[in-house]
C-alpha cells in the first residue's frame, strides 16, 4: 500500500506543487521529481553534508528529512543561489579559491557556507566559541567547527576556509 501526499513548497523561489510518497525524503524530491540535481546523494546517512539545501534559510540535510514535513517552506538549493555570468559571491569565492577539486561536495559545502556566515551575523554560538557573551566573528576555528558537518574527500579544506573568510571579509 502505498501513501501519497500532495504538498507545495517554494523552490529556488519558486512555487512548485508534488505528489510524492510519505516516504520520500526531500533530496528525492529535489533529484528525482523536480530533477534539479545539484543536490548531491552522497551517504544517504547524513553523515557527509553533500546533500545540504537552506531551507528557510538554515542548512538541512535533505537526506534526512522527509519532503512532506516542508509543506509551505523556501528551499533553496544550489540551482538557486547564481548562475552562470551571474554566480553568488560564495560561489565565486569558491572558483577563485579552487574550493572544489572533484566538485561532488561543492554544493552542499557552498549552501553550508551561507548558513555558517548567517549564523556567525545572528550571533549564535558554537562548540568552540570561546565567550558566549562577547559577538560571534568569523576565525578559521569557527569555520572549521562550522564546517564539520560537510566532508571533501579531497581535501580541499584550507581552500573552502578561504572562500568563506574571503567572503566575510577577514581575507582576500
Amino acid at each position: 500500500m502505498s501513501y501519497s501526499t500532495k504538498l507545495s513548497l517554494t523552490i529556488n523561489g519558486q512555487p512548485r506543487d508534488l505528489d510524492v510518497d510519505n516516504r520520500t525524503t526531500l533530496l528525492d524530491a529535489l533529484r528525482e521529481h523536480l530533477h534539479l540535481t545539484g543536490t548531491k546523494k552522497g551517504c544517504d546517512h547524513g553523515q557527509c553534508g553533500a546533500c545540504t539545501v537552506l531551507i528557510d534559510g538554515r542548512r538541512v540535510n535533505a537526506c534526512l528529512t522527509l519532503a512532506v514535513m516542508h509543506e509551505g517552506d523556501a528551499v533553496t538549493t544550489i540551482e538557486g543561489l547564481g548562475e552562470p555570468g551571474n554566480l553568488h559571491p560564495m560561489q565565486s569565492a569558491f572558483v577563485k579559491h579552487d574550493g572544489f577539486q572533484c566538485g561532488y561536495c561543492t554544493p552542499g559545502q557552498i549552501c553550508s557556507s551561507i548558513a555558517v556566515l548567517d549564523e556567525i551575523r545572528a550571533n549564535i554560538p558554537s562548540h568552540v566559541t570561546s565567550d558566549l557573551t562577547a559577538e560571534a566573528t568569523v576565525t578559521d576555528e569557527e569555520i572549521r567547527e562550522r564546517m564539520s558537518g560537510n566532508i571533501c574527500r579531497c581535501g580541499a579544506y584550507s581552500n573552502i576556509i578561504d572562500a568563506i573568510a574571503e567572503v566575510a571579509g577577514t581575507r582576500a
